[in-house]
């Protein structure tokens, strides 16, 4: 595995070869299909986001575990059966959507005008991401690749324990302090999620030089999105905890 994204297997990419007339993935396919994805994602957070401010948070539970349970199912679904990304891939979307909706929805009515600037914050740390990666600045080393894993995996690890403490009440210290450490912590935190963009551009590119089928295009901009909504999350509770 050479990111601890778990849409990026490598043999999803290096081991998968295109039928006869289905085509070959290509850069700007991904590109295009990343984007539809993005789009999908804003117009129902959009979405839900007004239907909570309508019917006064009535329907906010609802549409947050909607969202939140079919997107880990879907993604699930997906990352064991790539071929059905096509179809899965705008699904996922959508559903991210409904959650990222709800959370904003929280975030907005506790810190005004925080959702959009984490927004404007997660777009501009991608396109620095993508500038750092194409001048190689920041190369996708096997090092680099096993450093990213090990503090992903510690981090993921860690947010696991305390949502298990949480049924008791209680939590892992510095997920929600807002003193210096915990901001700290949070700091880290968006830093890791945003090195992921690289490795998530290396593993597109890696697809392309294979001759992955045409149908791995949505699957790199599912996994691009998965990267984009684990940043934005992350400086949402940064940015909280800065206002605090």
């Amino acid at each position: 595995m050479r990111t601890s994204n778990p849409a990026f297997r490598n043999a999803v990419f290096t081991r998968s070869r295109a039928a006869a007339g289905e085509g070959v993935m290509t850069l700007g396919g991904t590109v295009g299909k990343t984007l539809v994805l993005l789009a999908l994602a804003i117009g129902s957070t959009v979405y839900t986001w007004r239907q909570v401010a309508l019917t006064d948070g009535g329907v906010l539970g609802p549409l947050l575990l909607t969202g939140t349970l079919g997107g880990l199912v879907t993604a699930l679904v997906l990352i064991f059966n790539p071929r059905l990304a096509p179809w899965l891939a705008p699904l996922y979307a959508v559903l991210e959507g409904l959650a990222l909706g709800g959370i904003s929805a929280i975030y907005d009515a506790r810190y005004r005008g925080l959702p959009a600037e984490a927004v404007a914050l997660t777009f501009a740390a991608a396109i620095g991401m993508l500038v750092l990666y194409r001048t190689g600045v920041i190369r996708a080393t096997a090092r680099f690749r096993a450093v990213l894993l090990t503090a992903a995996l510690g981090l993921m690890l860690y947010y696991l324990v305390d949502i298990v403490l949480g049924f008791f009440g209680t939590g892992m210290p510095l997920v929600r302090s807002a003193t210096p450490l915990g901001i700290a912590f949070s700091v880290v935190a968006c830093g890791l999620a945003a090195l992921f963009f690289i490795l998530d551009f290396d593993m597109v590119e890696e697809g392309v030089r294979s001759g992955a089928p045409k149908h791995l295009e949505w699957y790199g901009g599912f996994s691009i999105l998965m990267t984009a909504v684990w940043l934005y999350l992350e400086i949402l509770r940064l940015l909280g905890k800065l206002r605090r």
